[in-house]
């Protein structure tokens, strides 16, 4: 998923190896969106809206509002992964610029197409999400979500699936569970 719209906007901005060198927008870019992706699960705000912004700037500067709109996906698919969901108005704002490809990526995240799955870590909790959106995920599927976020050290999707799994365990009054999720929401918050 993550990595669809980022290999989607790489193929747009990359152009080819063997000619001359990209625009430095291209590279810019490239960079800040990953900058952001790495930024907003890691749960730091301020320096995600900032590559964000810096993406979005350099994108601009082509008149190219397909790419705007792969950008905002990206954003999409990262607040997707945090449980974060929306509509994603920056996309919608700029859907009627944007390809097949871009359309029926946002509808899945929407919850309203499937989409063939991908063992990359951003992907599975993308994926996840949009599960979850949808009122589909299994116990495992939340279990495993929070092993990935985890295991990747993205505090922000972390510490939405904890909250997941506490909410379950409350509902089905496994006081233990309820205690040890929360000890572990503590330690990612630094509060233990």
């Amino acid at each position: 998923m993550m990595r669809f719209a980022l290999l989607l906007l790489g193929a747009a901005l990359a152009g080819c190896a063997s000619g001359p060198p990209p625009p430095d927008w291209k590279l810019a870019a490239s960079a800040s969106l990953r900058a952001f992706q790495q930024a907003y699960l890691r749960g730091e705000t301020r320096l995600a809206e900032l590559e964000f912004r810096r993406a979005v700037d350099e994108l601009r500067a082509t008149g190219r509002a397909d790419l705007v709109a792969r950008a905002e996906l990206i954003r999409c698919a990262a607040r997707a992964a945090s449980l974060e969901f929306d509509e994603c108005p920056g996309f919608e704002a700029r859907r009627a610029d944007a390809g097949k490809e871009e359309i029926a990526y946002a509808e899945y995240l929407a919850g309203r197409a499937e989409r063939a799955a991908s063992e990359e870590p951003f992907a599975r909790l993308v994926a996840a999400g949009v599960r979850m959106r949808a009122g589909k995920l299994t116990p495992q599927e939340i279990s495993a979500a929070v092993e990935t976020a985890s295991a990747q050290g993205w505090r922000r999707p972390l510490l939405a699936w904890l909250g997941v799994q506490e909410k379950r365990a409350e509902a089905a009054g496994d006081k233990e569970a309820v205690e040890r999720i929360r000890r572990r929401i503590a330690l990612v918050l630094g509060r233990d």
